[in-house]
C-alpha cells in the first residue's frame, strides 16, 4: 500500500509528506522499535508544520502499523510485522501414549552451554541482572542478617520462614488466590517445587501429561525420576489444548498434569480463564493432580496479573508452585508450591532433600516483598520487557527468512521462531556457537524429535551487541533455507 494519497490535483497533502519523512526515519532506524517518537506539538515545532497537519500524519501512521499511540503516554514505533504462529491442531486420532523420556549427553551439552556468560545470551530464560533491584535486595540481606543473627545461622522449618509465606500469601490474592500462610512450602526456587510436586504424586512408571513443546528442565526432571510423559500439543494463542488432553485421559494412564497456565516457556501464551477453570475441572473429575507453573505470572505485558489455574481448585488438586526468580533474584532461590491435600506429603519430601531452604535469603525477600516497592519494581520491569520483545520480533522479521513465523507472546521473556524447514535449528545452534551466539534449539522443548526448525529466544537483555547477534543469527538461517541475506555475519558476535 503507498504511503501516499493525492489531492484532486494530483499533489500529495502536506500531511502525507509528513508521513514519508517520518516512515523513513523510522524504517532507517533513527526511530527504533518501541521506542517513543516525539509528541504532536514538538514534532510540529521540528518540522515547521501545524499541529494539524502533525495529528493527521500520527493517525496515518498508525493506519499504517508503524506507530501506535498509548493513552497518557504519546506515540511508540510498532516492530515490523513477521507472521504469527498458527494453532497445532492435531488428529484426536493420531498415537497418543506414554513415552520414556531420554535426554541424551548431546542434549545435555547444549544445554550447559546455554547459560555460558561468554556467549550472547539469545538462549537463556534467566533474567538480566541489570534490571533486577539487587542492590537494595543486597543491603536488605546483610541487614536482616544483622537483625537476626541466629535465625539467619540456622535451621529453618521445612515449611519456610513465617513472615516470606505471610507475604507470599498476600501476593497471592493479586492471582485470585485466597491461600492461608499455613498452606504455603518456601522451596528453593520453582523447579524444585515442581520437581518435589512429581515426586509427592507419581511413582517411578506413571506417566505425565505436559505440553508440547515444553521447557527442557521438565524433561530432565521427569526423565531423573524415571517417569514417562504423554505430550499434548499448546496452541500458540491459548496453551494447553485441553480437548486433546481430555481425549489423551482416555487413552494413556496419566497420573498427573504439568502446565505453564501464565505466560508458557517457551510460547509465551497464557491460558485464558475459562480454559483454566475448564483444565481444573477436567483433572477434578477424575482425581488428577495439576502441577502449575506460575513463575512467570508477574511479567504480563498489559500490566494486569492474570489468575492462577489454583484459584479455580475446590478440590486441593493443583500444586501450585512458583519463585522470585523470574522477578527479583534468581540466585536467591526463593520459590514455593500451595500444595492443596498434598501439603503434608510435601513438607516431608522437602525436610528429606535439604531440609529447608536457606534463611537470609527468605528475610531479605519478605522485607522487599513487605517494603521494597515490589509492584514499582514489576511495572517498570513488564515495560521493559514488553519494548525488549517487540524490538526482539522486529529484528527477527528484518534479518530472518521471509517464511519465518514467530510466537505472539503476553509475557515474559522468551519468543519462539520457527523457521522453513530447510533450516536445520541443530546445525544453526552449532555454527551460531562459532560465533558466540547461544541459542535453544528446538528438539530439546520435545521428547519426540519435533521442532527441529524451531528455536527459542530470549528477550531479557536487549543492546546493540544482542541486535548484531540476531542479524547474524538470522543471516545463518537465510543461507540454510537457501535465501538471499539480508545480514552479514561478524567473525566472531562476542565482538559486534
Amino acid at each position: 500500500m503507498p504511503l501516499q494519497r493525492r489531492r484532486r490535483d494530483g499533489k500529495p497533502h502536506l500531511y502525507e509528506d509528513v508521513v514519508d519523512r517520518i516512515a523513513h526515519m523510522i524504517k532507517g532506524g533513527s526511530f527504533r522499535c518501541g521506542e517513543r517518537i516525539p509528541s504532536i506539538r514538538a514534532m510540529s515545532d521540528r518540522l515547521r508544520v501545524s499541529v494539524n497537519t502533525v495529528a493527521a500524519a500520527y493517525a496515518r501512521l498508525e493506519d499504517l502499523r508503524l506507530v501506535e499511540a498509548r493513552p497518557q503516554s504519546g506515540f511508540y514505533v510498532l516492530p515490523f510485522e513477521v507472521a504469527a504462529l498458527g494453532a497445532r491442531r492435531p488428529d484426536a486420532r493420531e498415537d497418543i501414549s506414554a513415552r520414556e523420556v531420554t535426554i541424551g549427553d548431546d542434549a545435555m551439552a547444549i544445554i550447559r552451554r546455554l547459560s555460558d556468560p561468554a556467549l550472547v545470551p539469545l538462549a537463556t530464560g534467566a533474567p538480566n541482572t541489570a534490571l533486577l533491584p539487587y542492590r537494595k535486595l543486597n543491603a536488605l540481606l546483610a541487614a536482616e542478617a544483622r537483625r537476626h543473627p541466629v535465625e539467619s545461622a540456622s535451621y529453618g522449618s521445612p515449611r519456610g520462614n513465617k513472615h516470606l509465606r505471610q507475604q507470599i500469601s498476600r501476593r497471592l490474592l493479586t492471582a485470585g488466590c485466597s491461600v492461608a500462610p499455613e498452606e504455603i512450602t518456601v522451596t528453593c526456587g520453582c523447579v524444585e517445587a515442581v520437581s518435589l510436586a512429581l515426586r509427592a504424586v507419581c511413582r517411578p512408571g506413571d506417566a505425565v501429561a505436559i505440553g508440547s513443546p515444553v521447557y527442557y528442565t521438565f524433561l530432565n526432571a521427569i526423565q531423573h525420576l524415571g517417569l514417562k510423559v504423554v505430550e499434548i500439543p499448546t496452541d500458540p494463542r491459548e496453551g494447553l489444548d485441553i480437548d486433546v488432553l481430555r481425549f489423551a485421559l482416555r487413552h494413556a494412564p496419566v497420573r498427573a498434569v504439568v502446565a505453564i497456565t501464565n505466560f508458557d516457556n517457551p510460547l509465551g501464551c497464557v491460558m485464558p480463564d475459562r480454559n483454566k477453570q475448564r483444565l481444573v475441572e477436567l483433572l477434578a473429575a477424575d482425581g488428577i493432580p495439576l502441577i502449575e507453573d506460575d513463575v512467570y505470572g508477574d511479567l504480563g505485558f498489559s500490566g494486569s496479573r492474570p489468575a492462577s489455574a489454583k484459584a479455580f481448585d475446590r478440590a486441593g488438586l493443583v500444586l501450585q508452585c512458583a519463585s522470585v526468580s523470574k522477578t527479583l533474584a534468581p540466585g536467591y532461590r526463593v520459590g514455593w508450591i500451595v500444595a492443596g491435600r498434598f501439603q503434608a506429603e510435601i513438607e516431608a519430601l522437602k525436610a528429606l532433600t535439604n531440609i529447608a531452604t536457606p534463611s537470609p535469603t527468605q528475610l531479605a525477600v519478605a522485607e522487599f516483598l513487605a517494603t521494597g516497592g515490589y509492584d514499582r519494581h514489576l511495572r517498570s520491569l513488564r515495560r521493559t520487557y514488553h519494548v525488549q520483545m517487540a524490538q526482539l520480533r522486529s529484528a527477527v522479521a528484518r534479518h530472518f527468512p521471509p517464511a519465518t513465523r514467530v510466537s505472539l507472546p503476553a509475557g515474559g521473556s522468551v519468543l519462539w521462531v520457527e523457521m522453513p524447514d530447510r533450516v536445520d535449528a541443530l546445525k544453526l545452534h552449532a555454527e551460531a556457537l562459532k560465533h558466540g551466539i547461544a541459542v535453544a534449539p528446538g528438539p530439546l522443548f520435545t521428547v519426540g524429535g519435533d521442532y527441529r526448525n524451531c528455536v527459542r529466544l530470549s528477550a531479557s537483555t536487549w543492546s546493540p551487541r544482542v541486535e548484531k547477534a540476531v542479524a547474524a543469527l538470522g543471516a545463518m538461517a537465510c543461507r540454510a533455507a537457501g535465501e538471499d541475506s539480508v545480514a552479514s555475519c561478524p567473525a566472531d558476535a562476542r565482538t559486534a
